[in-house]
């Protein structure tokens, strides 16, 4: 049975008839058309379908409709423009951990939240804070390495060097 289900997705209202019961994946990818969402395990375990909802991030594969209903959503395609979410692009594509891509939408996505977060993460913080994003290519040095680059720029402070102690 369809329902409709009206929230927030990418600062634009959202009215749609759907299953209530039906993923937030399919409806953002499939229906709505943001493709950065990825469907990846379709268990809740890669953070590749990762979206922001109200603040937090949610693994949109496990993420009923229903639960969308009234809520702000956003996709990584919510963030372009956005000053911080500039940055953290920036600082993964300089920091190498960029490599295949497809886990990328979710990494930037919870780099983002963290960030909000906690400004001046330590390395703990930050490995902690993408625990639910997983990556097959970058080994995650590299994406560590950027949040705390981005971490940096955002404060204000440059990035130190590789090799500067």
């Amino acid at each position: 049975m369809k329902k409709v289900i009206q929230f927030i997705l990418n600062e634009q209202a959202v009215c749609i008839e759907t299953d209530p019961a039906g993923r937030l994946l399919d409806t953002i990818r499939h229906i709505l058309g943001y493709k950065g969402t990825k469907e990846g395990c379709g268990i809740g375990e890669c953070g590749a379908c990762t979206v922001i909802m109200d603040g937090r991030t949610v693994n949109s594969c496990v993420t009923l409709n229903a639960q969308a209903e009234g809520r702000k959503v956003t996709t990584i395609e919510g963030l372009s423009g956005d000053r911080m979410a500039d940055v953290i692009k920036k600082a993964y594509v300089e920091e190498g951990a960029v490599q295949c891509g497809f886990c990328t939408p979710g990494m930037v996505l919870s780099t983002y939240v963290l960030l909000k977060e906690n400004p001046k993460p330590t390395q703990d913080e930050v490995r902690d804070g993408l625990s639910g994003n997983l990556c097959r290519c970058t080994g995650y040095t590299a994406i560590i390495r950027a949040v705390l680059r981005a971490a940096k720029e955002l404060s204000g402070k440059e990035p130190e060097k590789e090799g500067s102690d």
